[in-house]
């Protein structure tokens, strides 16, 4: 390895959040990496203009890029905002919209979302947030949790990377079981992300 590579490889990787809503994991993760040397947040992301997300960036100085649905499914808009912002990595907190091929493709295996339940179980298009806990509850489970998973061309499909658990009690309501599983996001999503980096 030359100097050249040696000086890359400790370099911090770049890396860009997408998020469509609050952004509590987002912010979660950027405070995390504020306190490291392995990764920075360049840019967060976001397909709504009135997420909350955009003022959490804000307060943690992170530029926000907002795009549309046409930006993102029908031109390469987006993949070029990665690409000219050198982004090594894309995570994924709360993003609800299928990422398209052309990004799936350029960033193989560098892209990484985290699920609200314990996958394949209670997965694909419109399981997110509280659909999936109320989903969990009706099917009498005992136990549910996160997935950390790989992301590819269909929804909540991509190759684990991690699970945890959590348990599922008679008096859970969707909004505890929620509790339980942020509690295991923010624990655990920064240091999986750290290990992958």
């Amino acid at each position: 390895m030359n100097n050249f590579e040696k000086k890359k490889k400790n370099q911090p990787k770049r890396m860009a959040i997408f998020a469509s809503g609050s952004g509590s994991n987002a912010e979660n993760i950027a405070r995390y990496f504020k306190e490291r040397s392995s990764a920075i947040i360049s840019l967060i992301l976001t397909n709504k203009s009135d997420a909350f997300v955009i003022q959490r960036a804000n307060s943690l100085k992170i530029p926000v890029i907002i795009f549309n649905r046409d930006d993102f499914y029908n031109t390469s808009k987006v993949l070029h905002i990665l690409i000219e912002n050198k982004i090594d990595f894309i995570v994924l907190a709360g993003f609800l919209w299928l990422i398209p091929g052309n990004i799936t493709r350029t960033f193989n295996n560098k892209i990484v979302n985290i699920h609200p339940a314990l996958l394949p179980e209670f997965g694909g298009k419109g399981m997110f947030g509280d659909h999936v806990h109320k989903k969990v509850i009706e099917a009498g489970k005992t136990e549910s949790g996160i997935t950390i998973h790989y992301v590819n061309e269909k929804y909540d499909e991509g190759n684990i990377i991690f699970q945890a658990k959590c348990e599922v009690t008679k008096s859970d309501t969707p909004e505890s079981l929620a509790n339980k599983v942020h509690q295991l996001e923010y624990e655990n999503y920064p240091k999986i992300i750290e290990t992958l980096l």
